[in-house]
């Protein structure tokens, strides 16, 4: 909105030309979206501690957790409206692609607030039954895919990481893929989110990757240089996944451990749709398993879990997700966000590496 204002008067003040610039743009995003979390969580912890709006923790799992029972929850509020704000100050609001991405946003956005919110008049750890949370995300999802779809400069090949000639086309199959690739993540990363400041770590490091991504797929004579598809108009996503970026360190200010506040379903499900969207549009879909592969690892533990359970009626993990097991096996509940940090750099180190291996 600020490009949208300022940028048209460069002419008569020569300092206005800096909107001009993405990269400055970025970085404010990202500055802007911080602040705005970081200034307003005291406030909001407090109102969700008055209201008693609690998390309630669930029985089966280690027992240390029980002590978190009551810590506030849905602070993933906090999140979504300082990524809001931030992007739609600073990005360019005339690019379709924006509103596209903050529409998968904020209609994931209700599906956990719904979700957060039953769980709460309800007093019990389950909000939506699973049929509804899948039903209400793929709807949404459905919505942005068909819209992508009948964009008339929107390709459906997609672009495959290591392979510059390999590019099959999906055809209408790719309102499917895209549907599975927003659904999935944001999924995984709401299994994700189960230790203080473990998902908001490998989201803000997804983010920070898909920045990169983002500004050099909308800049033609990089994508052109690095072979990958250029989308016009992609490097404004750029301010918006700055902005969870900024929003992410604000909010795990108050969330690492101890955490003050959860970001709840609110916090996770429309942040794992905001970034299989921008995978989506930017058309880097596969390099999304690399980049939050923690995401795919904590997803498919479950799956296995369940597949093993019901086929053999044995466990494969002692609890899943994943970093459940590695708490029963002993492990503290830093350890394992520390660890699981760790690997979300390396993977998305490898991943942006794909951009030139090809």
């Amino acid at each position: 909105m600020l490009y949208n204002w300022l940028y048209p008067l460069h002419t008569e003040f020569s300092f206005l030309n800096v909107f001009r610039y993405q990269s400055f743009r970025i970085i404010y995003a990202a500055v802007t979206a911080f602040l705005i979390a970081f200034a307003l969580a005291p406030s909001l912890i407090r109102k969700l501690q008055e209201i008693k709006l609690g998390q309630q923790v669930r029985d089966d799992g280690p027992k240390r957790h029980l002590a978190k029972s009551g810590t506030p929850t849905m602070g993933g509020i906090l999140i979504i409206f300082a990524v809001i704000v931030s992007t739609v100050l600073w990005a360019d609001i005339a690019r379709p692609i924006i509103w596209l991405v903050l529409a998968s946003t904020v209609g994931f956005f209700l599906i956990g607030f719904a979700d957060d919110y039953l769980k709460f008049t309800k007093a019990r750890s389950k909000g939506l039954s699973a049929s509804q949370k899948f039903t209400a995300q793929v709807c949404v999802s459905l919505g942005v895919a068909l819209a992508l779809y009948c964009l008339p400069s929107y390709s459906t090949k997609l672009s495959v990481p290591f392979f510059k000639n390999f590019t099959p086309d999906l055809g209408w199959f790719y309102i499917v893929f895209a549907i599975l690739v927003i659904v999935g993540t944001s999924n995984a990363v709401n299994l994700t989110d189960g230790l203080d400041g473990l998902a908001i770590g490998p989201i803000m490091i997804a983010a920070l990757a898909y920045t990169v991504v983002a500004y050099v797929t909308g800049h033609r004579l990089m994508s052109e240089y690095l072979l990958i598809p250029h989308i016009e108009g992609a490097g404004e996503l750029a301010v918006f996944t700055a902005s969870i970026l900024g929003a992410s360190l604000g909010f795990l200010w108050y969330n690492a451990y101890p955490a003050s506040v959860f970001m709840g379903d609110v916090g996770s499900l429309p942040l794992g749709a905001a970034l299989g969207t921008v995978a989506v549009l930017t058309k880097h879909e596969l390099l999304l398993l690399m980049v939050g592969g923690v995401f795919v690892i904590e997803a498919v533990s479950v799956i296995f879990q369940v597949l093993s359970y019901k086929s053999r009626g044995k466990r494969i993990f002692l609890m899943a997700p994943i970093h459940h097991h590695f708490e029963m096996k002993g492990w503290e509940e830093p350890k394992v966000v520390v660890r699981l940090w760790i690997i979300a750099i390396l993977l998305a180190l490898l991943s942006l590496s794909t951009l030139k291996l090809r």
